[in-house]
């Protein structure tokens, strides 16, 4: 499942990128990020709530970050255990480029679930990984002055 956006934030590409490398930034804008440990340079430990339909569950999770092109473009990615719940996986693609007036922030991303939450629904899962994803974008633009265009599947 792909899924794909786009932010316009009032600041330079080089603050953007700061707060896109930030644990502390991640981990308040995260959608029921619990919490968040720095497992090596470029990687990190979470324990998130997210529910898919009628399936809840916590998901221990390890974020990596790679291809790293600061500050330009990084691709983040993360495998969820959710137990009996199953596992979600996700890899998002985050490029920043400079405009007249701050920077755009285009991702995509992809998913992949498995187990009881594979179950609930293909739309199902986009629209909540949309939403989720919208969420996160939403949160980490806080204190900036943005403006969100339209996500596209």
């Amino acid at each position: 499942m792909d899924i794909q956006g786009e932010y316009h934030i009032a600041a330079s590409p080089t603050e953007v990128w700061q707060r896109l490398i930030d644990p502390d930034v991640l981990s308040a804008c995260i959608p029921g990020c619990e919490s968040m440990t720095r497992a090596s340079e470029d990687a990190y430990d979470c324990a998130v709530m997210a529910k898919y339909g009628p399936v809840k569950a916590k998901f221990k999770t390890t974020l990596t970050l790679s291809n790293i092109n600061a500050p330009v473009s990084y691709t983040l990615s993360g495998r969820g255990q959710g137990g009996a719940a199953g596992f979600g996986e996700g890899v998002a693609d985050v490029m920043l480029e400079e405009t007249s007036d701050g920077t755009a922030l285009r991702y995509t991303a992809r998913f992949n679930a498995g187990g009881r939450i594979a179950q609930v629904g293909s739309r199902l899962i986009v629209a909540t990984t949309r939403k989720f994803a919208d969420k996160f974008f939403a949160a980490f633009s806080s204190g900036f002055d943005v403006a969100a265009d339209d996500a596209t599947a």
